[in-house]
C-alpha cells in the first residue's frame, strides 16, 4: 500500500520576477487568534464556556487585538459565548472580535444576531473555490461558485446596514486556496471587494487559507505574491494569511508570504488545529523576537501560557515545542554544556549588548525560564556541564582539571541508574567523594619550622596515633614526605590549586589536590579559614581515598 506513484508533484507557479526572497520582515504582522474557533473544532472535547473564557482572557492579555470568537451560526454553545461576551462587557474597546459563516443566508443572519451590541466586528465569510471541491463536492463550474462567492458578501454588507451602531469590516476567504489557480483565485476575490467597496472606507480583508498545506513554502510565497500583483485593490485591502501544518511548514509559509506581501496572520497559540495544526502564533512571534523584531504580543510568561492551552485544549504541550516546550533550554550534551558554561560567562564579562550565547537562541528568563532548566546532567553529559551546575546552583568553582574527576564520578552514577541526575545529587557526589574529611584523617594540629632551606613539618591527625613527621620544599612537600615514610607507599603531588573564597579576618580558602598513589590518581578538594590547614586537609583527604580504596580491594581479596 505505501506506493508514492499514486501521488504527484504540486505544480508551482512560474513567477521568475519574484521579489520576496530579497525581504526582510521587520515589523509585526497583524494577529489574529483563532484558538477559539478553528483551533476549538480540532479538539476531542470541545471548549466548555470556562474553557473559552479562559482562553479569550489570555488572547487579551497577550495583546491580540482581533479574536476569531466562534462560528455562532453553526452551534448553539458558539452564539451563546458571543452572547456571554457582549452582554457581560467583557471585549475591551480596542479589541475587535470575529466571527465565522459560510455564504448561505440564513448563517449570516444568524451571525449578526450573535454580534448585535458589539462595538466592532469583523463578519468572517467563505466558501471553497479549489478545482477539487467544485468538481467533486459542489459539482459547479468556476461562475456557479464565484456567484456564491458575491451573493455572500452581498448578504454580509445588506445584513450590517441593519446594525448601524456596530463598526462593521468584512473578511472573505476563498477556502482552499492553495488549490485554487490563481488567476481563478483573484478573479473571485476581485468580485467579492467589488460589493464591499473598501474605497469608500470600509475595512475589508481577505484571507488566503493553506486550508491544507500543499507545497513547499517558497511556492506558497510565489502565489502570494501572485495575488498581490494581480488583484485590482491591492492598496485598499488587508490581505491576510491562514496556513495550515500538514507538511510541518505552516510557520515557514507565513513567515514567506509575510515577505511576499501579506500584512495579517491567523493561527493558534502553541498550534493546535485540524490534522497537524494550524500555524503556531508563538512559534512565528518567537522567531521575529528573536531577531530583534517587536513580536507586538506579550510571551514573558510561557508557563501561563502553556498552562491555560493545556487546560483549555486537553491537549500536552510537547517538551520539544519550539520556544515553549520543557527541554527547550536543556543541553545534555557535554560539548554544548561546557560551551554554554563558557558563553555565559564571557557575556557576563565583556557586558555584550545584544545576546550572543552558545546554544541558546534568546535568553530564556525573557519568557519565564529559569537558568536552573539550562542544564541537566545525564550520562551523555560532559565535564563541562557538571561543573556549571555546581558553580551555579552552589557557588563551587573548580580548576579546569578538577572538571573531568567529578565528571568521571556524576558520569558513572548515571550509568549505574540509567537516569538523570539531579543538581543536589551532583552536589552530594562532590561532597562525598572529594569534600569530605574523615575522623580517623581530621588535620587535629601541626608545626612547621625551617632549617637550612627544608621545611620541617609535625603533623596530627588522631588522638590515637604518633604524629607524622616529614620534610620537604614547602609544607605540602613535607606531609606528602611524612606520609610515605610512615605507610611505605609512592606520593607523586599530579595538580595543587589554593584560591581565596572570601576577604577579611575570617576569609575562607579552597584547596584542590591530586595526589598520585601508587600510579592510582586521587583528588580532594577543602575549605577552611586557615589556607595552610585547606591545603594540608585536602592532602590528607585525598590519601585517605587512597586507604579506603586499598582497604576495599583487601576485603575483595
Amino acid at each position: 500500500m505505501f506506493d508514492h506513484r499514486k501521488y504527484r508533484a504540486f505544480t508551482p507557479i512560474r513567477l521568475t520576477d519574484r521579489t520576496w526572497p530579497d525581504q526582510q520582515i521587520t515589523q509585526a504582522p497583524h494577529w489574529c487568534s483563532v484558538d477559539l474557533r478553528d483551533g476549538n473544532q480540532a479538539l476531542i472535547n470541545p471548549m466548555n464556556v470556562d474553557q473559552k473564557t479562559r482562553m479569550f482572557e489570555l488572547l487579551v492579555k497577550l495583546g491580540f487585538k482581533e479574536i476569531e470568537v466562534g462560528f455562532p451560526s453553526a452551534s448553539q454553545p458558539d452564539f451563546d459565548f458571543v452572547r456571554k461576551l457582549i452582554t457581560e462587557e467583557l471585549i475591551p474597546a480596542d479589541v475587535t472580535v470575529q466571527v465565522l459563516t459560510q455564504a448561505r443566508e440564513d448563517l449570516i443572519a444568524r451571525s449578526y444576531e450573535a454580534l448585535e451590541g458589539a462595538k466592532q466586528a469583523i463578519v468572517h465569510v467563505y466558501n471553497s473555490t479549489s478545482q477539487v471541491q467544485r468538481e467533486q463536492v459542489f459539482g459547479l463550474d468556476r461562475e456557479g461558485i464565484k456567484a456564491i462567492a458575491v451573493q455572500g458578501a452581498r448578504w454580509v454588507r445588506d445584513y450590517a446596514a441593519k446594525y448601524p451602531q456596530t463598526d462593521w469590516a468584512f473578511q472573505y476567504s476563498p477556502e482552499s486556496f492553495t488549490g485554487t489557480e490563481l488567476d481563478y483565485a483573484v478573479e473571485v476575490c476581485d468580485a467579492v471587494i467589488a460589493e464591499w467597496q473598501p474605497e469608500n472606507g470600509r475595512k475589508v480583508i481577505i484571507n488566503l487559507p493553506a486550508t491544507v498545506e500543499m507545497s513547499t513554502p517558497n511556492v506558497f510565497a510565489d502565489q502570494i505574491e501572485y495575488f498581490c500583483r494581480h488583484m485590482r485593490q491591492r492598496d485598499q485591502v488587508i490581505i491576510s494569511l491562514h496556513t495550515h501544518n500538514d507538511r510541518g511548514c505552516g510557520v515557514a509559509a507565513a513567515e514567506l508570504g509575510i515577505m511576499a506581501g501579506a500584512d495579517r496572520i491567523e493561527g493558534t497559540l502553541l498550534g493546535n488545529g485540524e490534522r497537524t495544526g494550524n500555524m503556531d502564533i508563538v512559534t512565528l512571534g518567537m522567531n521575529l523576537y528573536s531577531q530583534g523584531v517587536d513580536p507586538e504580543l506579550d510571551f514573558s510568561n510561557i508557563k501561563e501560557i502553556i498552562a491555560v492551552v493545556e487546560y483549555c485544549t486537553e491537549l500536552p504541550v510537547a517538551a520539544r515545542h519550539p520556544w515553549a516546550g520543557e527541554l527547550v533550554y536543556t543541553a545534555f550534551s557535554g560539548s554544548h554544556q561546557d560551551a554554554i558554561r563558557k558563553s555565559i560567562n564571557y557575556h557576563e564579562q565583556h557586558q555584550l549588548p545584544h545576546w550572543e550565547v552558545a546554544y541558546l537562541p534568546i535568553d530564556p528568563r525573557d519568557i519565564g525560564r529559569e537558568y536552573e532548566a539550562v542544564v541537566r546532567i545525564n550520562s551523555q553529559s560532559g565535564k563541562g556541564g557538571v561543573a556549571l551546575v555546581l558553580e551555579r546552583d552552589y557557588g563551587i568553582v573548580l580548576p579546569k582539571w578538577m572538571h573531568s574527576e567529578i565528571s568521571r564520578v556524576v558520569q558513572k552514577a548515571s550509568e549505574q541508574t540509567g537516569a538523570e541526575i539531579t543538581s543536589l545529587q551532583i552536589k552530594s557526589l562532590f561532597g562525598e567523594c572529594f569534600n569530605t574529611t574523615q575522623a580517623d584523617w581530621a588535620l587535629l594540629d601541626y608545626d612547621l619550622h625551617t632549617e637550612q632551606g627544608v621545611v620541617k613539618g609535625s603533623f596530627k591527625v588522631a588522638e590515637h596515633l604518633p604524629s607524622l613527621q616529614g620534610q620537604g620544599s614547602g609544607a605540602v612537600d613535607a606531609l606528602v614526605n611524612a606520609l610515605e615514610k610512615r605507610f611505605g607507599v609512592g606520593i607523586e603531588i599530579l595538580q595543587f590549586d589554593e584560591r581565596a573564597l572570601t576577604e577579611g579576618t575570617h576569609a575562607q580558602a579552597q584547596a584542590c589536590v591530586a595526589l598520585k598513589v601508587d600510579d592510582v590518581t586521587y583528588a580532594a578538594v577543602t575549605v577552611a579559614e586557615d589556607t595552610s590547614a585547606a591545603t594540608l586537609q585536602a592532602v590528607l583527604n585525598a590519601f585517605a581515598r587512597s586507604r579506603s580504596a586499598v582497604a576495599i580491594e583487601k576485603k575483595i581479596a
